[in-house]
């Protein structure tokens, strides 16, 4: 029986030995991203998507009330600069002009007879001013008449096209109301909205221009009309730049179509990031630099300047140098000095980093 026992304990010791033997499972290394510190010299263009618009879109009315006669024009017409496109029934109109003329030519005669008479001091002067401030009166009155009978015509404002008609024949309107829609037929203007980050920063804007899906290859300069300085709703600032073409087609207002704006070279001491990159960390921001010889990340702190809208950040820093490996993804679950496995990156030979 104590030999059993001997057995026993001898075996459970040879157990215990073993297991205290065993080496430790080793630490998952995190996986992250790396990418490349860029000099900000290198981000000298922003892209963003616009909207050809007619140089002028307008609504013509009537600046009298009446029934419309007829409209001389159809969707989509043609129409050149002072072109007669609708008119109302001018029946009431020329009435009341014929009986102001007729006012007007008798008040009119009166009143030069007084004030030849008041030339001979033949009446009192406070006829002849009677005479003359009533004359006045008579003359505006007439003319008003004259300018709403003239009214009752509408006329094209500039060349352009008819984009649509509001009302038909025979219809009443109101004074000031819209009648046709126009756009101009000259050279269209593209409009784009720029985020306050860059709004800041238009005295560097140089140059532009812009491209069509529609028109494949086809490179259009353009040239900056204004930027509005009141942000809107949305917190964006209205670009209005004007389209230069020359022999190439003509894009026709509404098309969409994607700005680029060429900038000046920025100090060479602004850096740019991945925006991914960037860790804020107790109100700073920071970066970890990947070193290749062993594996580690190096915490430095940066100053964010400003996001560029192609999904990376400018910053600036005294310890960061362009070429510099940094971690792009995966910031969040690494610490200073922590060994980390880089991303295999993606090769036209090893899609996916599967091989």
């Amino acid at each position: 029986m104590k030999q059993i026992y001997w057995i026993l304990t001898s075996v459970s010791l040879l157990s215990l030995t073993s297991c205290s033997n065993r080496p430790q499972e080793t630490k998952t290394l995190q996986t992250v991203k790396i990418n490349t510190v860029a000099s900000a010299d290198e981000q000298a263009f922003l892209q963003y998507p616009g909207k050809v618009k007619a140089a002028q879109d307008i609504s013509l009315a009537f600046r009298v009330s009446g029934t419309i006669q007829k409209i001389y024009v159809e969707d989509g017409s043609r129409v050149r600069h002072g072109q007669l496109l609708a008119e109302l029934d001018p029946t009431d109109y020329q009435v009341q002009l014929d009986a102001t003329e007729a006012e007007y030519r008798q008040i009119k005669a009166d009143a030069e007879r007084v004030m030849a008479l008041y030339k001979d001091n033949g009446t009192t002067p406070s006829a002849n001013d009677k005479a003359v401030y009533g004359l006045k009166q008579i003359t505006a009155k007439y003319r008003h008449h004259k300018d709403q009978l003239e009214y009752t015509r509408l006329y094209a404002p500039f060349n352009g096209f008819i984009q649509k008609r509001l009302f038909d024949a025979h219809e009443t309107i109101g004074a000031g109301m819209p009648v046709l829609s126009m756009i101009s037929g000259g050279m269209p203007e593209v409009e784009i909205n720029l985020p306050a980050a860059e709004y800041i920063r238009r005295g560097q804007f140089n140059s532009y221009h812009c491209t069509f899906d529609v028109y494949p290859g086809q490179l259009y300069p353009l040239k900056l009309i204004s930027i509005t300085p009141k942000a809107n709703a949305n917190q964006l600032y209205t670009v209005r730049l004007q389209l230069l073409a020359d022999k190439q087609p003509l894009p026709s207002p509404g098309m969409n179509t994607m700005v680029t704006i060429y900038c000046d070279k920025e100090n060479s001491q602004r850096l740019s990031v991945p925006s991914g990159a960037i860790l804020q960390k107790d109100g700073k921001a920071q970066v970890f630099v990947y070193n290749p010889s062993d594996n580690k990340v190096d915490c430095r702190e940066v100053t964010l300047l400003r996001l560029t809208g192609n999904g990376r950040s400018l910053i600036s820093s005294e310890e960061l140098k362009p070429g510099e490996l940094i971690v792009a993804s995966g910031v969040h679950h690494i610490q200073d000095g922590e060994t980390v496995r880089p991303l295999t990156p993606t090769t036209p030979t090893n899609i996916g980093g599967l091989l």
